[in-house]
């Protein structure tokens, strides 16, 4: 059952027009990663769907519910949670006090505090410090153990890996691979490929605001999602060659 619908999504900056006619679906449970190069459109395209940044036109309907002009902390108790790009984390505040701010009272679900430390466990003996003082991989797991504190149904997560080492970028993969197999649905946007062609059931790649390429991630051919994400060549949305 589709959990997600966006239609025809135009989103401006002034005159600059970041995300062009862009129409998918994601089904509940899905992994889906957006993927494509720096301006392609991905940031945007997420804080639309979050509500952080209003469309100039068209439809995002979340669980069969128009929520195009909700405003974003409506969004929040539907059960959208974005993770944004750079953790906006409160640096002067501990591990566990970001965590309890992101607390939605009248959302119920399973992720708590403790199952966020458990889920993250680099974050265990973390706790009692403050996030201005973490490494970078660690200023990540909280700023996605923050959002899962909403007990979203809609995961939104904004380049994941960017800045960290290998090292780390495993061990928060590592941890969202329990936040999957919960059954929460995950729109991720990574730049990294082979990182998303392994993590998402499916892939859709962006150029120039635009949707070139889609498709299951296991059923791509890689040369041609390298194609689609260069623009080396055009690739109609849906995987056939246009």
């Amino acid at each position: 059952m589709t959990l997600l619908r966006v239609e025809q999504i135009d989103s401006r900056y002034g005159l600059l027009q970041a995300v062009r006619g862009v129409s998918f679906d994601v089904t509940r449970g899905e992994t889906v990663a957006l993927i494509g190069a720096n301006g392609a459109g991905k940031t945007t395209l997420l804080r639309t769907i979050a509500g952080a940044h209003r469309p100039h036109s068209g439809r995002i309907l979340f669980d069969g519910a128009d929520v195009t002009r909700v405003p974003t902390h409506r969004r929040v108790s539907m059960g959208i949670a974005l993770v944004p790009e750079g953790r906006r984390l409160f640096p002067g505040l501990t591990v566990e006090e970001n965590l309890r701010v992101a607390v939605v009272p009248r959302r119920r679900g399973r992720w708590n505090v403790q199952a966020v430390l458990e889920a993250f466990p680099l974050l265990q003996p973390r706790r009692r410090l403050l996030a201005g003082n973490l490494s970078g991989g660690e200023q990540q797991a909280v700023a996605i153990g923050r959002a899962l504190l909403s007990n979203p149904r809609l995961l939104l997560l904004d380049e994941v890996s960017l800045g960290l080492a290998p090292v780390v970028v495993n061990a928060v993969y590592e941890s969202l691979q329990e936040v999957i197999g919960e059954g929460t649905t995950v729109l991720l946007v990574e730049q990294v490929l082979t990182r998303a062609l392994t993590v998402a059931g499916r892939v859709i790649c962006l150029l120039e605001g635009r949707v070139v390429l889609q498709g299951d991630s296991r059923s791509l051919d890689r040369d041609r999602v390298v194609g689609a994400y260069f623009g080396l060549r055009r690739a109609a949305a849906g995987g056939a060659p246009a």
